[in-house]
């Protein structure tokens, strides 16, 4: 097999808008998923059952059923239920298109997101805790000096929990990268999509793919690597 590269002399910047939408993806993606994540954690871990148990449900029911249809039933059912994402004009690009995308996988890395900040909550030290059941001990002591258990939360316990955690949200920042090929599915003109069209103009399938396969892995491990030097300054100013 003869491997032939010259395409890419022409369609190169095509890899690399591709790239440049998955990480903008990525990025809105994992911003919505931490701020839905802490959000069910907290009531996760809340006093009032109700609260706690629809956090349980809808984790379960995300984390139990398939991102591509979490993702055509944002895009193509609730548009047709007249939820309709308004679109904005001179974006140079859909942005119902992408921002349906985006909030599909946002809602589904937040039930991920979720159990993540659940458990970097419950492995801080239970003298720490506040606004959790049956934890006292610095609690009271907050309390004394004038913080609220939401105070404590926010200043004492969520600081340090987001420290326990952050190798694996950046885990799932690199899953989120890779998973976002999975948008290609509504004409979101990420990575995979580009590639698709590139292997269908210059039938240089195999090669097409070669160079999409090491695209993903520069993201993922640069990503990876600057994570991993984010996490050993915050372990060294603690």
């Amino acid at each position: 097999m003869n491997l032939n590269f010259s395409f890419l002399s022409k369609y190169w910047p095509m890899f690399v808008r591709g790239a440049g939408t998955t990480l903008i993806l990525s990025f809105f993606t994992v911003l919505i998923g931490l701020i839905i994540g802490v959000f069910l954690a907290l009531l996760r871990l809340g006093k009032f059952k109700p609260l706690s148990f629809l956090s349980a449900a809808y984790t379960e029911f995300i984390r139990g059923t398939p991102l591509m249809v979490q993702i055509f039933f944002i895009f193509y059912a609730l548009p047709q239920m007249g939820f309709k994402i308004p679109n904005i004009t001179g974006l140079g690009f859909d942005f119902p298109r992408f921002a349906s995308g985006i909030l599909a996988m946002g809602l589904n890395s937040g039930a991920y997101v979720g159990e993540i900040v659940r458990a970097g909550i419950q492995a801080v030290d239970k003298g720490q805790r506040s606004g959790c059941r049956g934890h006292k001990g610095q609690t009271e002591a907050a309390r004394s000096l004038g913080m609220t258990g939401w105070q404590t939360m926010r200043r004492v316990v969520l600081p340090q929990a987001f420290k326990n955690i952050l190798p694996a949200l950046g885990n799932e920042f690199v899953t989120v990268i890779k998973e976002s090929s999975i948008v290609m599915t509504i004409g979101i003109t990420e990575l995979m999509f580009n590639t698709s069209q590139v292997y269908s103009s210059s039938f240089r399938y195999f090669e097409s793919l070669i160079v999409c396969a090491l695209v993903y892995f520069v993201m993922t491990f640069t990503t990876s690597r600057l994570l991993g030097v984010m996490e050993r300054r915050m372990k060294r100013s603690a």
